[in-house]
């Protein structure tokens, strides 16, 4: 092994414990969640895993874990009811993805095949019956040129994964950190961004090729399309007080899952990170 503004809550009620592949069938919804942690270990104080319990989602995709498997023995770090898989990163404290399911995977894979982007311990994904999870943290680019480089290799190295997934017959949920803001919508100071990282031209334009017809959808914006929806803010100027924000967390789904979306929540009554969990219920009843 090498992270509330509630939109559309589904309201659904399932007991945290684990199911086996055999019986994944008969869910008739699955409760999806996204959450960049930045330092699992940190969310940990601020209460997340209690948050989890309450809300029992069905698999949480966790970006930015920034901790080694050996750094995570307390039983918390291991949620009672889930089957449990980290993907950390070669070096210490930086990046590192986890994928928390109460249902038993038929199958785990570990990175996307290319050993550059994959020593950074960016993607894990999970196989159910008919399903395929992902965790992603996409690099970032704000620290200078050399990673606006890396990010931008990394897009045409994942496009080509992506393109793989949609070449399977199964539903497809990409969740995760993409660190882009898709749209002017997207962020509240789009104006004053055009020239960062994060809302740049080609970044968007990447994001344009991934959100094409019959390629992959914004699962959140199929039922939501409001304003001041974001999932990111700076730790300066009071930005998560005032909601001066970005929407760089998504759930990016296949077209089969575009109008199967039954409910979408960014949690923001408490804290535990720069950004907020993104929680997606699906119907898969039928």
């Amino acid at each position: 092994m090498r992270g509330s503004t509630h939109v559309a809550n589904a309201g659904l009620s399932w007991r945290a414990r684990p199911v086996d592949s055999q019986s994944f069938r008969r869910v008739a919804r699955m409760r999806i969640v996204s959450f960049n942690a930045n330092g699992i270990r940190s969310a940990a104080r601020k209460g997340f895993f209690d948050w989890m319990g309450q809300h029992s989602p069905d698999i949480v995709c966790v970006q930015e874990t920034k901790a080694q498997i050996d750094q995570l023995t307390d039983p918390v770090f291991s949620p009672d009811g889930y089957h449990t898989y980290y993907e950390d990163a070669e070096k210490k404290g930086y990046s590192g993805v986890a994928i928390y399911s109460r249902h038993k995977p038929q199958k785990v894979r570990r990175g996307f095949g290319v050993e550059k982007f994959d020593r950074e311990g960016r993607y894990l994904e999970i196989d159910l019956p008919g399903l395929t999870v992902a965790s992603l943290y996409l690099p970032s680019g704000t620290s200078g040129d050399e990673r606006l480089a890396f990010k931008l290799e990394f897009h045409d190295a994942f496009y080509e994964k992506l393109a793989q997934l949609r070449r399977r017959r199964r539903h497809i949920v990409v969740c995760g950190d993409w660190n882009t803001a898709h749209k002017q919508i997207d962020l509240k100071n789009w104006r004053s961004n055009q020239k960062n990282s994060g809302f740049l031209p080609e970044e968007r334009a990447w994001l344009d090729t991934v959100f094409k017809p019959k390629f992959f959808v914004d699962a959140f914006r199929e039922i939501n399309t409001e304003p001041d929806q974001y999932t990111w803010w700076s730790n300066r100027g009071r930005a998560y007080e005032k909601n001066v924000g970005w929407r760089i967390d998504y759930h990016v789904v296949s077209p089969s899952l575009k109008d199967r979306v039954a409910g979408a929540a960014i949690y923001k009554d408490e804290k535990f990170s720069d950004h907020a969990p993104l929680t997606i219920d699906y119907r898969l009843d039928d």
